[in-house]
């Protein structure tokens, strides 16, 4: 069985990613990254808050920051979450296939399996868009000494998008469900659409302010 990997160090999540065993992998990393982002984007509200001048903005802040918590407790959980999610694919492939009713079971329990593989990494994507937007907000009007980190909050969640995604697909392959599958990849196009439009955009406005000020 997977290991709890809210109790592995830095450390020791790093050796657990590298060795040979399938998990965890990519679709764990999309979520770890999402948290990430979420920290991130939490501790600008929070600079933000922190200083009075930005008095304006307290409102705004302390809902991005309130969300970005609960986000953060969200996308943790997925991390584990996927691990599992793949680890009982790979569990369902070992199942016996000797007689009729083996192979049934074992074809129903794959086709099962796959599809939760293929759900877990389409939350994470979910829960990405949705942190996106204060990401994204962060960075245009939190604390501008901070700029840079909103900015990597940015940049994380569209990397993180881009491998959930990957990892959407590469399980719907074999996902004998087509309306399933249609339904999936529809959400997959929606949300890589809008996460790559807008980071794109928060790229090229924080390029020109640090960029400016050379």
């Amino acid at each position: 069985m997977p290991k709890d990997l809210s109790q592995l160090t830095v450390h020791g999540f790093l050796e657990e990613l590298a060795s040979a065993q399938p998990v965890p992998g990519g679709g764990t990393v999309a979520a770890l990254a999402g948290a990430l982002a979420a920290a991130l984007t939490t501790m600008v509200a929070r600079l933000t808050l922190a200083k009075e001048k930005f008095q304006d903005r307290f409102a705004l802040m302390a809902s991005i920051e309130d969300r970005g918590q609960q986000r953060l407790l969200t996308l943790q959980a997925l991390l584990q979450q996927d691990t599992d999610a793949y680890q009982a694919v790979v569990e369902s492939l070992r199942l016996p296939k000797s007689t009729d009713e083996e192979k049934a079971h074992r074809t129903t329990t794959i086709q099962e399996a796959l599809r939760q593989a293929a759900s877990v990494p389409l939350k994470t994507l979910a829960a990405l868009d949705e942190l996106m937007d204060d990401a994204a907000q962060t960075l245009r009007s939190g604390n501008p000494n901070a700029a840079s980190d909103a900015g990597a909050a940015v940049q994380l969640i569209r990397a993180a998008a881009c491998i959930a995604a990957y990892n959407v697909w590469i399980n719907l392959q074999s996902v004998r469900d087509k309306t399933f599958r249609s339904d999936a990849e529809k959400k997959v196009r929606v949300a890589l659409e809008r996460i790559e439009s807008c980071a794109a955009r928060s790229h090229e406005a924080l390029q020109r302010a640090l960029v400016h000020n050379l």
